[in-house]
């Protein structure tokens, strides 16, 4: 049973980790964006040099609904290291990530009119998938955030 919780938490913080480093990644990203687009269109399609504004619009504004997601994991991790994940906050972080690739596919959708590509279409299913979960789960967490508070106000 120790060793178990051991692989638990050493599980939680290697997520942590992969989490703070995303972010990190993710800020890198979309700090060269512009550059990295014009060196794609350079090697990859002249579509990427025709289209290169609103190629960088979606992209940057997809990164940083990206950075917004990871953020709000990082911080639903946050209550899982302090053992105290069933509070109303992660209900409402689950909702907001649920918003958020909502947007990212409605982002790609728009970009499969500029570039179409099967990964952009890959993309908005898969963010699409990922609302739903999120709103699913979303669900969930609220009910078990009431029945902890329920079970908290017992004697």
């Amino acid at each position: 049973m120790k060793e178990s919780k051991l692989r638990s938490l050493d599980m939680v913080k290697i997520t942590k980790i992969i989490l703070d480093f995303m972010f990190i990644s993710g800020i890198v990203v979309l700090v060269t964006l512009p550059y990295s687009l014009k060196l794609a269109g350079e090697y990859y399609s002249e579509a990427f040099v025709e289209h290169y504004i609103s190629m960088v619009a979606v992209f940057g504004l997809s990164a940083l609904l990206g950075l917004f997601i990871i953020r709000e994991l990082r911080c639903m991790m946050k209550t899982v290291m302090e053992k105290a994940c069933f509070v109303y906050r992660n209900v409402q972080s689950l909702e907001r990530m649920g918003m958020v690739s909502i947007c990212i596919s409605i982002l790609f959708f728009i970009k499969m009119f500029l570039v179409p590509t099967p990964a952009t279409f890959i993309i908005i299913l898969v963010f699409f998938v990922a609302a739903l979960f999120c709103g699913v789960l979303a669900q969930v967490f609220a009910e078990a955030v009431r029945y902890k508070e329920e079970n908290d106000l017992t004697i």
